[in-house]
């Protein structure tokens, strides 16, 4: 009988969800606004079913309230069947964690340890991680880290130029958006095989953004580095940032360590330059300058890293826009890649305002793709193979 496999992503305020049954998607959907406005909506493809209502205060004060509102919910698609398993997506596995893993109360303590490098969202994933442990208490609880699909990363790639105790003690770069560069490199395996094996660039473009140089599957650098905080800008995180801004701020503003934290992850990147929002839709519709001087930020730095990257690839076959940006913004992908001739990268206009997978110019001598990601596929595979894999650690 097909595993019954429930995938969630849970963030400050939100829990995303897809159900499955075997490798198909019987619903999905997202609460959102918990501990303040709560609101649930969902569609299934099984039933036909859509749900796209405010939930009451008491159903979405918490990540194990809303789990409790949701399982009616489930029950029903269900029939009576039970979920068998629920992979969970957790940002941070540190040095230790380079694959997916059952999860246990040790994990769970280590994985606590590692809030502080990913404040935004390691707390609220083991929130997560906690409410679905009492929904589904006969169900295998899974952890598919964000961080694994770089832990093997050259070592230049993978260290700052600071004293090596830091870096045995922990403090290198780990790169995100794992599960995301992981699906993109299985779907060119799939599709694209002789794409897969060459020098690859994907760019994961959204309300979080970064860049990953990728060959033959394998991650050879990223742009974000101990945190997330790194790299490109993104809707509200500052992105690379020279340290000393840090001490200016701490020692000459008399900024306290949880207002920087508050400034650089919650009030900077698009938001902070443009003033207006975080959005790139908002952005790219507003007639004010500072929209399109953020755009223009952001476009900037994407740029710089595509060579950057091709130089650590030592040249470059493939550029893959993925995330909600770079799936569905189509001024922002001939914006990036305007002037590239250098590189041997041109798109062609028409391709690109289609969003067509290929959108490269025939003269083009780097293929440039867009392919939606699929994160809760690759956290589903994930969870099924470890309940099947009877010799895994529990």
């Amino acid at each position: 009988m097909e595993r019954v496999i429930l995938v969630l992503n849970s963030g400050s305020s939100s829990i995303k969800f897809t159900l499955y049954t075997g490798t198909r998607d019987l619903l999905k959907g997202q609460i959102s606004g918990l501990g303040a406005t709560p609101h649930i909506r969902l569609t299934s493809r099984a039933s036909g079913t859509e749900i796209d209502r405010p939930l009451t205060g008491a159903e979405g004060k918490t990540h194990g309230t809303a789990l409790a509102a949701l399982l009616p919910v489930l029950e029903s698609e269900l029939g009576g069947r039970s979920v068998d398993a629920v992979g969970h997506r957790v940002v941070h596995g540190g040095v230790t964690h380079a694959a997916p893993l059952r999860i246990t109360a040790d994990v769970m303590t280590e994985l606590r340890a590692l809030e502080p490098l990913a404040p935004l969202h390691q707390p609220h994933n083991l929130a997560g991680i906690e409410a679905a442990r009492a929904a589904f208490p006969r169900a295998q609880q899974t952890a598919c880290f964000d961080t694994a699909f770089h832990r093997n990363h050259p070592w230049v790639n993978d260290t700052f130029a600071l004293p090596r105790p830091l870096y045995d003690e922990g403090v290198r770069r780990y790169g995100f958006h794992g599960l995301s560069y992981e699906y993109i490199c299985r779907y060119l395996k799939e599709t694209r095989p002789e794409t897969f094996s060459g020098r690859v660039i994907v760019a994961h473009l959204g309300n979080g953004a970064s860049m990953c140089a990728i060959r033959d599957g394998q991650s050879i650098g990223s742009t974000m580095g101990f945190t997330a905080l790194d790299g490109l800008p993104m809707g509200t995180r500052c992105g690379q940032l020279d340290p000393g801004v840090v001490l200016y701020l701490l020692t000459t503003k008399g900024l306290s360590a949880d207002e920087v934290s508050d400034l650089l992850y919650k009030n900077s990147g698009l938001k902070g330059l443009s003033g207006i929002s975080q959005d790139m839709r908002t952005l790219t519709e507003s007639d004010d300058p500072r929209a399109a001087e953020a755009i223009d930020y952001f476009v900037f730095r994407i740029r710089r890293e595509i060579g950057a990257m091709a130089a650590v690839l030592g040249g470059l076959d493939t550029v893959v826009f993925t995330g909600g940006i770079g799936e569905n913004a189509a001024p922002i992908r001939e914006k990036i890649c305007a002037g590239q001739d250098w590189l041997g990268l041109s798109i062609d206009p028409a391709r690109n305002l289609d969003h067509r997978e290929d959108i490269s110019a025939e003269a083009s001598s780097v293929r440039v793709l867009v392919i939606p990601t699929n994160e809760e596929e690759t956290i589903r595979r994930h969870t099924e193979a470890l309940l099947d894999d009877v010799t895994a650690p529990a």
